[in-house]
């Protein structure tokens, strides 16, 4: 798994996982980190949303 912590704005941040599959992506998703988080958002943070997507391309640096 890869992953970015990246800002939409001055005070809106998100994180970007990569995962080699779909099966590593639901595992992550339904794991003692994701559910510990969760149980913190109120707490630490608004409500997270999760989106989705799937990369079509990626190219590696030279």
């Amino acid at each position: 798994m890869r992953w970015f912590g990246i800002q939409f704005g001055p005070s809106s941040f998100g994180i970007f996982d990569a995962f080699p599959d779909d099966d590593g992506r639901q595992a992550h998703l339904s794991g003692a980190v994701a559910q510990a988080l969760s149980q913190k958002s109120g707490e630490l943070f608004e409500e997270p949303t999760i989106e989705l997507i799937d990369v079509v391309v990626e190219k590696q640096p030279a």
